[in-house]
């Protein structure tokens, strides 16, 4: 790499600002057919074409969406289509271009060391710049102020550009400079703005410089921040070419595998552990559930950390009753979705209705609602079958449970003991082995539990939350079950 002004400018190289650098490498990248936006998942035929386009066109950019929604990510990952290193003047607090020097350091270099003046060489993981908007972030922190030290220090008057301290965003200068929730800036901050973006000056306490930045901006913001807690002021909201919608998963496969590539599992857990396919989407599910859930604010939205958070408390649980039980390795239960209730309760903001259910009901009827949902892609309709002229396929098991009989599955039975307790309960098995033949057993446990659960949910059996596990009942003797002395009548 040139170390001088003269060895880079024989060199070839040419100046090119950031967005016409992000062009080029975005239309070779697509050229070649590469995939960009590594790990972004679900966006291919919305949001990642509506964001090639901004890029070509050289556009500032927000990002508009709900929690969770991967805005940030997406921001982070636009420095792969920065090129891998370039050069700056040696010492410039600004990182200024040796052909298109901006600051007076560099300008000072050049005009008194010539072709002589030293050359550094800056990666892009150092050209990101990202800063959260707070009610409390000032002008001088993205901006600069004046800096009377500086001024004292070197005799200067207050009319020299030296005396300024530059902010968060004159560092940034040729490279991205990202602002999350963008509404949550104080109005007056987001005013300060508007110059930077459209006549490249700085205003600092009535000193006014040109300063030519070459900054690539995006913005990420929550709808629902324009009523609740700000909005985006007109103008700048004017001054940013091109708005691009996010969403969340459209498809239980595609939230599955954001899920998957985000959870934290260890290889200990990998190797112990075995969790099928239903129980995958179950976690999934959930999240669909809340999503369409009444007693949850869907203006605040359902992040995706909701699933991956439950899909690492249903592995964790697992892992837990194994340890207990002494096993080497195990197979995760319906019974062990109880451990991914925290999970839930901590990523939902519920409007009153839901309040008054309690967080916790509210993530027992999103687990129950999951289950009532997948039910049917496995088994018969429960109440269609009871209201069919050919025989009810879970008589036997009602009836089993009639007569007085439960179920309980809690995290201290071992496996062979949780497959007796499935085994004991008549015609559970042979529903199973009739719909699903090819099964191992460990699949087939699996889902004549999931059948008491579907059942539970149809209300034709009773499910009870136990320490530590689920319990099954039958449906009306769970009404009158209970000791009653003559006190309590009266």
């Amino acid at each position: 790499m040139p170390s001088t002004l003269g060895e880079l400018k024989k060199s070839g190289y040419q100046h090119r600002t950031v967005k016409e650098e992000l062009r080029a490498n975005l239309i070779k990248q697509l050229q070649e057919n590469k995939a960009g936006f590594q790990g972004i998942v679900g966006y291919d035929e919305t949001v990642i074409p509506e964001l090639q386009t901004a890029i070509l066109s050289r556009h500032n950019i927000l990002l508009l969406g709900l929690r969770g929604q991967a805005k940030t990510r997406i921001a982070r990952l636009m420095v792969y289509l920065l090129d891998e290193y370039v050069p700056y003047i040696a010492g410039s607090e600004l990182f200024d271009d040796p052909l298109d020097p901006i600051s007076w350091y560099a300008r000072h270099e050049i005009q008194i060391h010539g072709d002589d003046t030293p050359i550094a060489w800056l990666h892009r993981s150092e050209r990101y710049t990202e800063k959260l908007a707070t009610p409390d972030v000032t002008v001088a922190d993205l901006v600069g102020d004046v800096d009377p030290i500086k001024a004292a220090t070197l005799k200067l008057t207050y009319n020299d550009e030296r005396v300024i301290h530059f902010g968060l965003i004159p560092r940034a200068h040729r490279g991205i400079f990202v602002i999350n929730e963008l509404p949550d800036l104080q109005a007056r901050i987001q005013v300060a703005l508007f110059n930077m973006l459209q006549e490249k000056d700085i205003q600092i306490r009535g000193f006014k410089l040109r300063l030519p930045l070459d900054i690539q901006f995006v913005f990420t913001a929550n709808p629902e921040d324009y009523t609740n807690r700000g909005s985006i002021v007109t103008p700048l909201k004017d001054r940013i070419e091109s708005q691009i919608l996010t969403h969340y998963p459209k498809r239980i496969d595609i939230s599955r595998k954001i899920t998957f590539q985000e959870a934290r599992i260890t290889p200990e857990q990998h190797a112990a552990i075995e969790v099928d396919g239903l129980l995958k989407d179950l976690v999934e599910q959930v999240a669909f559930e809340a999503r369409q859930s009444e007693f949850i604010d869907q203006k605040s939205g359902v992040s995706a950390r909701l699933t991956i958070s439950a899909y690492e408390n249903l592995v964790s649980a697992a892992e837990r009753r194994l340890l207990i039980s002494g096993q080497k390795k195990t197979v995760a239960r319906l019974a062990d979705f109880s451990g991914i209730i925290p999970a839930i309760t901590g990523k939902i903001e519920l409007v009153y209705e839901g309040e008054l259910e309690g967080p916790v009901h509210v993530a027992h009827r999103l687990i129950g609602g999951a289950i009532k949902t997948l039910f049917t892609q496995y088994f018969p309709h429960p109440e269609k079958a009871k209201k069919a002229k050919n025989e009810n396929p879970y008589a036997s098991i009602v009836d089993w449970f009639t007569l007085g009989n439960e179920v309980s599955l809690t995290d201290a039975l071992s496996d062979s003991q949780y497959k007796k307790t499935l085994m004991e309960v008549p015609g559970l098995h042979a529903l199973v082995k009739k719909l699903h033949p090819k099964l191992v057993e460990s699949q087939q446990l699996l889902l004549m539990e999931f059948v008491l659960h579907g059942l539970a949910e149809y209300s034709q059996l009773s499910k009870n939350y136990l320490q530590g596990g689920i319990g099954f009942t039958d449906m009306l003797g769970s009404l009158f079950d209970g000791d009653f002395s003559e006190e309590d009548f009266e």
